[in-house]
């Protein structure tokens, strides 16, 4: 059983107790594929100059947010680790010359367990939370994710989770959505779909809006994108399977790569 990958976005954390069309979308797509064997997690929150893997066997739920409804810092994902696939990860890192870091006690953040907690609420499939590198290059991302690859035919779901426009700065309370958050999800959606690497690793300087989109402060949420395509490399093929704003620009978006 060969995986697609995923890019997710995971919003606000208030995701996490929101029923609406998103997270609909989200407990759906949970029961609709097939149950795999381990998640592993690029996320936006989890941002490191070295490689970093989660080795837990038991994961802590972080609430890595301030000023929300107390309700929302008693929430649990009481999600088991997996030390197996943790090492497995980081020997095909070291393998490939990557240097790694295995990591215990940190604690599952808001950028895995929200999502996870739509699609897998029972908290029945061991996690495994990866790092990003916000200041790596896109193509870098991309072949870090690549290196994962033979895990999806393992049963195991990669996931990438972030946000293609993501700056909390331009947020609104207008129903509409912003016409450049859209354009320039638009314009990524497009290169996505044609697997355009070379537009794509360049998004800075050739897509529309892209310091408004993707804000230096920021980056970190658009790169687990490249992670989560990169896995499916072989495969070259991406699907939208969902999009919507809130807040005038906050993208909520899932793309599928791989198999579909």
């Amino acid at each position: 059983m060969t995986l697609p990958t995923l890019f997710i976005a995971h919003g606000s954390p208030t995701l996490a107790v929101e029923d609406n069309e998103y997270t609909a979308f989200l407990r759906e797509l949970g029961t609709r594929m097939p149950l795999p064997k381990g998640i592993a997690v690029f996320s936006a929150h989890f941002d490191e100059p070295v490689q970093t893997v989660s080795m837990d066997e038991h994961h802590s739920t972080m609430h890595d947010f301030y000023g929300f409804p107390s309700e929302m810092y008693e929430l649990e994902y009481p999600a088991q680790g997996d030390p197996a696939l943790s090492r497995r990860i980081c020997e095909i890192f070291k393998e490939a010359n990557l240097p790694v870091k295995p990591l215990k006690d940190r604690g599952l953040d808001h950028g895995v367990w929200v999502i996870l907690r739509h699609m897998f609420p029972e908290a029945n499939i061991p996690v495994v939370a990866l790092s990003v590198d916000s200041q790596r290059s896109s193509e870098e991302q991309y072949h870090i994710g690549r290196m994962l690859a033979p895990l999806r035919e393992e049963g195991i779901l990669l996931i990438g989770s972030g946000g293609v426009v993501h700056n909390l700065r331009k947020l609104s309370q207008q129903d509409e959505p912003e016409g450049w958050a859209v354009e320039f999800d638009e314009w990524v959606a497009e290169r996505l779909e044609q697997w355009n690497l070379r537009e794509l690793f360049a998004y800075e300087r050739k897509a529309p809006y892209a310091e408004d989109a993707v804000p230096s402060y920021a980056s970190e949420h658009f790169a687990p994108l490249f992670y989560a395509m990169g896995a499916a490399d072989a495969d070259r093929k991406a699907e939208r399977k969902f999009q919507t704003y809130q807040y005038g620009s906050l993208s909520l978006n899932c793309w599928q790569f791989g198999t579909t």
